[in-house]
């Protein structure tokens, strides 16, 4: 492949970095494969596209600022035929000291002189400049972060993507947000008060700088918020910015349970028989294969008349057969609620295209792309969702009162009629492309990072007006999505590794001010965790805000992949996986009054050490440790083979919950460790009333 840059006066051209391009002409031996891009759904989907191979980069002959070009590639085909692509057109840009507007709310703690703008023809593009970090400081948020929890020394950007699995080796992630705080110094925060993607070099390229870089639109642009104090004064003073957590009712800190095989209203029925035979307390299920999988709105197997109109159906409307996979989908919830049973189904923000819909799908999708509900292409011709996952798919305009308001009405009766208790808001993260365009006058720049916070938004203001309590279960989110709902950590595989960078994801996205989070314990990809890590990652979820588990599509073949505890025993053949996860299922019953006291105290319940220790240096040798609530100090065990384990107690003394041995603070300790315990430690002033949870 070659390609040729050639001088052109085109009007509709996009920006490049002319400082950043290598010169000399490009040969086909000077273009290589962009080895990391295949970090995710979208990239993946893109190198499928081109036949399965890698893509790839070039780089072009030096390009004199705010001149514009265009160029083409020219490929030989394996049937050695030569082909050439259309024409593209860039304007190269520059960095300049002018260009646009910096603003500082609070204190400016920017490093005079660093504030540059990089500018072409067309204004202003972006906007870089350093903050000032002191020796002893750690910089803690971003949104949810699987790498570490220490952000110093490393690179990271903000910006909503789809990194299915392995989040903690690319650094990508479902969740982030451009705020941060610093911590071990005299204590500030930041905001970079924008939705456009934003980069952070947190003393990678300088030691005891924090480089911003962002993207910025045509008022060129930024605004900057500074906060200063400890974390809980920084973090309380971005959430009556942004938005503070809803209070959800005491249930959703209940066992969640899951798996994407249970397809059927008779082995929903039957997981939920087992809990109960098994003495598992369960709380929660979770139903993700409910659907056709086209409307995303009726049951698979239901027989009703398509409304070309796309109108709303309600219950009555519906058909079950017999012998069908929901012969009564009400039925269901009311024997599941009999049981003190809440019921979630799963929902998608897309309309799926392919195969070609037929029915009301068919009918739901002329009506979107006729009434102009969807997102849209710059050119006005509706958005096709680029990723893998439903490829194509039309995807509604939530910032359309609109178009909102006709999606949600055809899940108004799951609520009202069916009686089911919230939604799983999977997938908010298929919006791609700078040039979209949104009913509220967004582009894609700004509107594709702030999707997913409408999409949880929009569920539970339906799940509100039907007078139930706005129970989302999301992965994606951005700044603002603390205010709506709950959310896991998304698709991991079962490793001692995705363990690890789970509990990262936790401490972070708790810093972010996410108060109810969870993860899918020990993984939902792949062959079933040994049951050392199963029930390790049991432990850790117990003393999670959300406890949960799930399994994926393995399209039905035997063994089965369940994360039920009965299918690890048997699976494993260790007969300590039923009992053990037994105990602890009792012992989040026990701890529930607890997390609904402590979702009231306006701080996050799963936090970092730094929460309340700040100035104590010894904290981050192990960062991994974080406190649940006021009371408990949580160490998990992550390594496999464990048999004893070394916690550091900051200052203060602390009563072991499982011997009730006290010790003081500012040490050290080492607990044996057997599967059945995990090192959690109770401040000696909560010791009394917490005792009875852990020994009743």
């Amino acid at each position: 492949m070659e390609s040729e840059a050639v001088e052109s006066e085109a009007v509709d051209s996009k920006a490049v970095d002319s400082k950043a391009l290598e010169s000399g002409a490009v040969e086909s031996e000077a273009v290589e494969p962009a080895g990391d891009l295949s970090a995710g759904h979208l990239s993946a989907a893109q190198d499928r596209a081109t036949g399965g191979g890698p893509s790839w980069r070039a780089a072009t002959p030096p390009l004199e600022a705010g001149r514009r070009y265009r160029y083409r590639f020219h490929a030989a085909g394996a049937d050695g035929r030569g082909r050439r692509s259309r024409w593209f057109e860039v304007c190269a840009g520059e960095w300049r000291s002018d260009g646009g507007t910096l603003r500082v709310d609070g204190p400016d703690p920017v490093v005079p002189g660093t504030a540059e703008w990089f500018v072409s023809p067309e204004g202003a593009h972006r906007v870089r400049f350093a903050l000032a970090l002191a020796p002893q400081e750690h910089v803690v948020g971003f949104g949810e972060r699987f790498d570490r929890v220490d952000q110093r020394g490393h690179a990271l950007d903000a910006v909503v993507f789809e990194q299915y699995k392995d989040q903690g080796a690319t650094g990508r992630t479902y969740l982030p947000m451009p705020f941060a705080m610093v911590v071990g110094g005299r204590g500030w925060g930041f905001h970079v008060r924008t939705a456009r993607r934003t980069w952070f070099d947190v003393g990678a390229s300088t030691p005891d700088r924090l480089l911003v870089e962002a993207e910025v639109g045509p008022e060129a642009s930024l605004e900057l918020a500074v906060y200063e104090g400890p974390p809980a004064r920084v973090l309380d003073a971005f959430l009556a910015e942004v938005g503070r957590p809803e209070e959800l009712p005491g249930w959703v800190f209940r066992l969640w349970a899951s798996g994407n095989e249970w397809n059927t209203q008779a082995r929903v029925l039957a997981e939920m028989d087992r809990h109960r035979a098994e003495d598992v307390p369960v709380g929660v299920v979770v139903i993700e294969a409910w659907s056709d999988e086209s409307t995303f709105t009726a049951f698979r197997d239901a027989e009703y008349a398509v409304h070309a109109d796309g109108s709303p159906h309600r219950l009555a409307d519906f058909t079950f057969p017999p012998d069908g996979a929901w012969p009564d989908p009400k039925g269901m919830v009311d024997d599941l609620h009999s049981r003190d049973v809440k019921v979630l189904l799963w929902q998608i923000p897309l309309q799926k295209m392919r195969p070609h819909p037929r029915g009301q799908a068919r009918a739901d999708a002329e009506v979107m792309v006729r009434e102009g509900y969807e997102i849209k292409e710059a050119d006005g011709r509706p958005y096709r969702n680029r990723g893998w996952w439903f490829p194509l798919a039309l995807m509604p305009d939530l910032t359309d009162p609109k178009a909102r308001a006709w999606w949600l009405a055809k899940r108004r009766y799951l609520v009202e009629d069916v009686g089911i208790d919230g939604f799983k808001t999977d997938g908010g993260e298929h919006a791609w492309g700078g040039d979209l365009r949104y009913a509220d006058g967004a582009r894609g720049d700004e509107g594709n990072n702030r999707y997913p916070v409408h999409y949880a938004a929009a569920y539970g203001e339906l799940l509100r007006d039907c007078g139930k309590a706005p129970v989302t279960f999301s992965r994606a989110g951005f700044t603002g999505s603390q205010a709506h709902g709950c959310f896991w950590a998304g698709d991991e595989n079962s490793t001692w590794a995705a363990f690890r960078h789970s509990i990262n994801a936790g401490i972070t996205a708790s810093a972010c001010g996410v108060l109810y989070w969870g993860w899918d314990l020990a993984g939902f990809s792949g062959d079933v965790p040994g049951a050392e890590l199963y029930l390790r990652s049991t432990a850790m979820a117990c003393f999670s805000p959300i406890m949960q588990y799930h399994s994926e599509f393995n399209h039905y073949r035997a063994p089965l992949r369940d994360r039920t505890p009965w299918n690890l025993a048997s699976r494993t053949g260790d007969e300590r996986v039923l009992p053990v996860f037994r105990a602890f299922a009792h012992l989040r019953e026990r701890l529930v009054p607890y997390l609904t006291e402590q979702a009231r105290t306006g701080l996050p319940l799963m936090r970092g050490l730094f929460f309340a220790h700040p100035g104590d240096p010894r904290i981050w040798d192990r960062p991994a440790q974080y406190l649940l609530g006021d009371a408990l100090l949580v160490n998990p065990v992550t390594e496999p083979g464990a048999t004893t384990w070394d916690t550091y107690l900051p200052e203060g003394r602390w009563a072991d919950v499982w011997s009730g041995q006290v010790h003081e603070g500012g040490a050290v300790v080492t607990r044996d460790t057997p599967v059945d315990v995990i090192p959690v430690y109770c401040r000696e002033d909560h010791w009394p009333r917490m005792r009875e949870i852990f020994t009743p």
